[in-house]
């Protein structure tokens, strides 16, 4: 009996202290959830295969590193490592599993067995949507990292597929304004929420650089052939035929890249492009950096974006106008050849007023993302989803929108770009575009 009433005034303690954690909560968040009880921390689980080498694993631990401030949530971590040496790092209150060779009956069996209130899946494999949409018990928040872009260039079948499996999905983040104002409403059925990426560096402890130097930054994954790292190799081919001091440095993984060194090579460029292995902490090499170029055919919310932009870098991209993170001293050109790029680097280098007043609206245009907010709003989110789709829904109409008219021009400048890359979509219109059954029935030539 004594035993039983010990265990019973725990109980009630922890219930006691929960609540009040909760209560602070809603006090701060001003929320509507004050007429709610907590009856057992929120348990909240994702999976990334590893925490290394890509803006999904850094997102992944900026994200999980912010929410286990609060002590109503309980996080659990499924990798298929434990840890590595150059991984990014992630607080000691948050449990990480080992998934060995990966299955997704392995996954579900531990989000079940751990009893995982919202299951954030971040993947795109939609046959995996489909399973964990049906797992009774557990919320399934997907995780959108990119653009319906990216996959309409990389892999049309997957593209169809992912996007089903989307639409049939309850809660959906969303990285970009265009597809979660415009696109997604015209393919009907969406429910997405407009959220940001956690910002690696505060603006207070970061600071501008001089921008004194001809030196070009890359950074990224070098053997992806959707960030085309050759359009900024071939490109300086022009830079130094103008500007003979100008160099270029690229942080990337140096395995698998013996196709940019051979295109480095053919351009005797040897000794105009340095590369700089993979690090968790790029920011060490962004000295003397004048000027990054960001040649991917899409984003959707890019942390080398923000990481630069924070330190005064200017930064060139090609044609990714509908990225929120792209507005203030970021040049957006509407061309894929390695001249152009060159032509807009040389006016940028050679210009040092112009130069440091894109540096200057670079930095200035980071203030705005204040990870504190977003962490607010990602809370707000959970909440929303654990007590319910009516929440969430009120959560929704929250956003605020770009107007229709601004979505109707970012589009066309993309329908533009998808008419010269993509042969069989060189008749597509606008309307075409706002019809997805215009996706499904396409007779397509990859």
């Amino acid at each position: 009996m004594i035993s039983i009433f010990k265990y019973n005034r725990i109980i009630l303690i922890n219930y006691f202290e929960l609540n009040k954690h909760y209560l602070n909560i809603n006090i701060n968040l001003d929320s509507y959830f004050h007429s709610k009880n907590l009856t057992n921390r929120i348990k909240i689980g994702t999976f990334n295969f590893y925490l290394e080498n890509g803006g999904r694993a850094r997102t992944t631990s900026l994200l999980f590193n912010y929410l286990c401030r609060f002590k109503i949530l309980n996080l659990y971590l499924f990798t298929i490592k434990i840890k590595d040496d150059n991984e990014y790092l992630i607080q000691r209150n948050i449990n990480r599993i080992l998934i060995k060779n990966y299955a997704l009956t392995k996954l579900i069996r531990n989000i079940l067995k751990k009893r995982i209130n919202i299951f954030i899946y971040q993947h795109y494999y939609s046959n995996e949507i489909e399973t964990l949409n049906k797992l009774k018990n557990v919320k399934i928040l997907n995780y959108q990292h990119q653009s319906v872009f990216f996959w309409i260039y990389s892999n049309f079948t997957s593209f169809l597929s992912l996007y089903r499996a989307y639409k049939k999905s309850k809660y959906i983040i969303s990285l970009i304004h265009l597809e979660n104002d415009y696109i997604f409403k015209k393919w009907g059925g969406f429910k997405t929420i407009l959220m940001n990426n956690f910002i690696t560096y505060e603006y207070n402890l970061s600071f501008p650089l001089d921008l004194s130097s001809k030196i070009i930054l890359m950074i990224g994954r070098a053997d992806d052939r959707y960030k085309r790292f050759e359009l900024g190799i071939q490109a300086m081919e022009y830079v130094t035929n103008e500007l003979p001091e100008n160099e270029m440095k690229i942080i990337t993984n140096i395995t698998n890249i013996l196709y940019i060194n051979n295109i480095i090579n053919n351009l005797s460029l040897e000794d105009k492009i340095k590369f700089y292995g993979y690090n968790s902490q790029p920011e060490k090499y962004f000295r003397n950096i004048s000027l990054h170029i960001i040649t991917s055919i899409s984003e959707s919310f890019s942390l080398v974006l923000c990481e630069t932009k924070i330190y005064g870098i200017p930064n060139i991209l090609i044609g990714l106008d509908y990225i929120s993170i792209g507005e203030g001293g970021v040049v957006i050109i509407y061309d894929d050849s390695p001249e152009f790029i060159a032509k807009e680097c040389i006016k940028i280098l050679i210009n040092d007023k112009y130069r440091r007043k894109l540096g200057k609206n670079a930095r200035k245009s980071m203030k705005k993302y204040k990870n504190i907010e977003l962490l607010k709003k990602w809370i707000i989110l959970i909440l929303s989803i654990y007590y319910g789709y009516d929440y969430y829904g009120k959560l929704i109409k929250l956003d605020i929108k770009i107007t229709e008219n601004k979505a109707i021009r970012l589009l066309i400048n993309q329908i533009e770009f998808l008419k010269k890359r993509k042969k069989f979509l060189q008749n597509i219109t606008l309307n075409n575009f706002e019809n997805f059954s215009f996706f499904e029935n396409i007779n397509f030539i990859p």
